[in-house]
C-alpha cells in the first residue's frame, strides 16, 4: 500500500488524484493527509467523499509535521502554481517522490531549483502532462517512431481558447503572473511538453510577439471602466458580451467545462477566492494572444500561436518531416460550438505518394481520454507494454516552463530569448 498526501486541495487534487485514488486505486493507495491554507477545502471534499472523514489535516506551514504525523510515500502537489516549487523542494528535502500538475513551477529559476534538489535526493519528480496520453496525441508519437515523416523538419501548432475558458482565466489567480507564470507557463507549458516530446528534442531560442487584445481595463468589449467588480452582482453584466454569451438573464442554464467550477455557489465558499472577478480590472498583468518560434537543438523549427478569446476551442497541428506530414484538427467542449464540425482524425501524406487518413480510436475520460490512463501509470506504475516513455519527468517540466517565460521575456524585452540561460539563473529564494 503506497501512502499519499495532498499539498492544495484544489479541483485539480479532487478530480484528478483524490476521487481516482478512492475510488479505482483503493486497494494499492492510500490518502494519509492533506496539506491546505484554507481549511473549508477539507470541509467539501470530505463532504464528497466521507470515507477519508479521518485524514488529518494540515496549514500550508505544517509541511513538517505531515510527513513526521503521516509517513506519505508521495506527496501530490496540486496548489497555486506559484506553490508549487516549496512543496516539491521540501519534499524532495525528506526523500520522497513528487507527483506534481502542470506547471512544475512557474519561472525557469525555479524549475532549476527543483532539478538541483531532485540531484540530491531519492525521491522523484513526476510532471502530470496528460495531454501526452490523448490516443491522438500516442498515436503521433508511434507514427514518429515508426518514421513515418522521416525527420522532423518543422511543427505548426495553432491553439484556440473560446470566449468562455479563455476568460475564466482572467476572472482568477491567474491573471496576476505572480501567481500562474502568465498564461505562457500556465497554459502554454502543457503545448510545449506535448511537441517536445513527439519532437524528443530540446528547445534552445525563442522569439515571440503577445498582446493583450480582449482583456483588461482598455479591452473594447468592456462596458463601463470600473475596478473591483464581481459578476455576481454587478450591474452592467448584461452589457457584458462575455457574460451574456454564457448566462441568461434567469440563470436558467449552465455551461460544463472540465477546467472550470461548474458549481459556482460551491466555488465562491472557498475562502477568499472567486472565480467571477470582472475580466476588465485594470489589475491585469498578462497576456492573451501570442504568436512564437522556437529553435530545437536538431534543427527543428516550431510556429506556435495561442488565442484566449475566439469563437470556438480547439487546435490545428501539422508536423513536417523529410519523408512526408502529418495533420489534425481538433474541437474541444462541442456543447459549446454553435457550428457543425468534422470528427478529427489524422491525416498522413507521404512526401511521394497518396494521403492517408487515420480514425483513431477514442476513449472516455478527461483531456480527451488521456486522464484515466495516466492516472493508471501514476497509481500502478508506467504499462509494461508501452514501448516508448510517456511519463514526464523534472527535466521535462523545466523545459515547458522555460520556453513559456522565454515567450513573454522575448514579448516583453523585444528580442530573442536563450532558454538554457534562463535554467542556469538559480532563484535564491527559500
Amino acid at each position: 500500500m503506497k501512502r499519499f498526501a495532498v499539498c492544495g486541495v484544489s479541483k485539480r487534487a479532487v478530480g484528478m488524484f483524490i476521487k481516482p485514488m478512492l475510488e479505482t486505486f483503493s486497494e494499492t493507495s492510500e490518502l494519509v493527509g492533506m496539506l491546505d491554507p484554507d481549511v473549508k477545502r477539507f470541509a467539501l471534499c470530505k463532504e464528497d467523499f466521507p470515507q477519508i472523514a479521518h485524514v488529518q489535516e494540515y496549514d500550508e506551514s505544517q509541511f513538517h509535521n505531515m510527513v513526521k504525523d503521516t509517513k506519505p510515500d508521495v506527496i501530490i502537489v496540486t496548489g497555486r502554481d506559484d506553490t508549487h516549487v516549496k512543496y516539491i523542494i521540501l519534499a524532495l528535502e525528506y526523500g520522497l517522490d513528487v507527483m506534481t500538475e502542470k506547471p512544475m513551477a512557474t519561472t525557469a529559476a525555479d524549475c532549476q531549483r527543483i532539478m538541483d534538489a531532485e540531484a540530491k535526493s531519492k525521491g522523484r519528480v513526476t510532471v502530470t502532462f496528460n495531454y501526452r496520453y490523448s490516443p491522438f496525441h500516442t498515436k503521433i508519437k508511434e507514427m514518429i517512431l515508426e518514421g513515418k515523416i522521416g525527420r522532423i523538419t518543422s511543427v505548426d501548432l495553432n491553439w484556440y481558447i473560446d470566449t468562455y475558458h479563455g476568460s475564466s482565466y482572467f476572472q482568477r489567480w491567474n491573471r496576476m503572473r505572480k501567481f500562474s507564470g502568465g498564461l505562457s507557463i500556465h497554459k502554454s507549458s502543457h503545448h510545449f511538453d506535448l511537441v517536445n516530446w513527439w519532437l524528443d528534442q530540446t528547445p534552445e531560442e525563442v522569439f515571440a510577439f503577445g498582446a493583450r487584445n480582449y482583456y483588461g481595463e482598455e479591452s473594447v468589449h468592456n462596458p463601463e471602466k470600473k475596478d473591483g467588480r464581481v459578476c455576481a452582482t454587478c450591474d452592467v453584466k448584461h452589457s457584458c458580451s462575455y457574460y451574456s454569451r454564457w448566462n441568461s438573464r434567469s440563470n436558467s442554464f449552465t455551461v460544463q467545462d472540465d477546467h472550470i467550477e461548474s458549481d459556482k455557489g460551491r466555488n465562491e465558499s472557498y475562502t477568499n477566492y472567486r472565480s467571477d472577478q470582472c475580466i476588465f480590472d485594470s489589475e491585469i498583468e498578462i497576456e492573451d494572444t501570442y504568436t512564437a518560434t522556437v529553435r530545437y537543438n536538431q534543427g527543428a523549427l516550431l510556429s506556435y500561436s495561442i488565442n484566449f478569446s475566439l469563437p470556438y476551442e480547439g487546435y490545428s497541428l501539422a508536423i513536417n518531416g523529410t519523408e512526408g506530414r502529418i495533420e489534425t484538427k481538433e474541437i474541444h467542449a462541442p456543447s459549446r460550438v454553435p457550428f457543425p464540425f468534422d470528427e478529427q482524425t489524422i491525416d498522413y501524406y507521404p512526401l511521394f505518394g497518396s494521403k492517408e487518413i487515420i480514425h483513431v480510436v477514442k476513449r472516455d475520460g478527461g483531456h480527451g481520454g488521456g486522464d484515466p490512463v495516466i492516472q493508471e501509470d501514476l497509481f500502478m506504475g508506467p504499462d509494461p507494454a508501452r514501448p516508448y516513455e510517456i511519463l514526464s519527468g523534472s527535466r521535462d517540466g523545466s523545459y515547458a516552463v522555460a520556453t513559456g517565460e522565454a515567450i513573454w521575456r522575448s514579448v516583453k524585452e523585444k528580442k530573442p530569448i536563450h532558454i538554457n540561460e534562463l535554467l542556469e539563473k538559480t532563484s535564491t529564494k527559500v
